[in-house]
């Protein structure tokens, strides 16, 4: 008989469980307007993340087939980093703070039980992203960093996360974008065969 899948079922609590209740104390004081921008960035910033790989790829039209490579894969590596993270949120299974730490009322509602912590789901994609924007073009690489970070706070001030289920995604966002990133520059060889043809318009400038 198959052993299942192994399960952790972690508690975040005494982690950083104090820092997340400061924090989250100090966003209920924030102004209304700030509360309401804070948590709007929160749900919506990852469209942000969008346009920046748009850019990447208007710019990556005039150059090297290995940048506009990196540049078309940036979207993938995004999607597989989620993909992992989803996977170790099954593993750890660590609850939300919103639902076993007395917080007041979040700014974004409390996700339902069985809806995972550790690591958060918005910085994977952020960091992820933001490092295989890194290898195609450096600005928009440093945009998107400070974008990510920017988001990973967000998450917890709207009260879904504790600070380390931002640190953890952080770090897998990272090495997923930029390991991902790096290998998919191997395409380039594909992507300068393909420029004088149909696709001229998508791959060249």
């Amino acid at each position: 008989m198959r052993a299942g899948p192994v399960r952790l079922a972690l508690d975040g609590r005494g982690v950083d469980g104090g820092l997340y209740l400061r924090l989250d104390h100090w966003a209920q004081h924030l102004p209304p307007v700030l509360r309401g921008a804070v948590a709007a960035f929160s749900a919506y910033g990852l469209g942000l993340l969008a346009v920046l790989m748009l850019a990447a790829w208007w710019r990556a039209r005039r150059a090297d087939g290995t940048t506009m490579a990196r540049a078309l894969a940036v979207p993938l590596c995004v999607v597989l980093a989620f993909a992992a993270d989803t996977l170790l949120k099954g593993v750890l299974q660590e609850p939300r703070p919103c639902q076993v730490l007395p917080a007041a009322p979040t700014l974004e509602a409390c996700p339902l039980p069985g809806d995972w912590s550790l690591p958060s789901n918005h910085t994977v994609i952020a960091f992820a992203g933001a490092a295989a924007l890194w290898l195609v073009d450096r600005r928009l690489g440093a945009t998107a960093l400070v974008l990510a970070a920017a988001l990973g706070v967000s998450r917890v001030l709207v009260g879904v996360h504790y600070p380390h289920d931002v640190a953890l995604g952080a770090l897998v966002g990272l090495a997923a974008g930029y390991g991902l990133g790096r290998a998919a520059g191997r395409g380039g060889v594909l992507v300068d065969r393909a420029r004088p043809g149909p696709l001229r318009r998508l791959l060249a400038a």
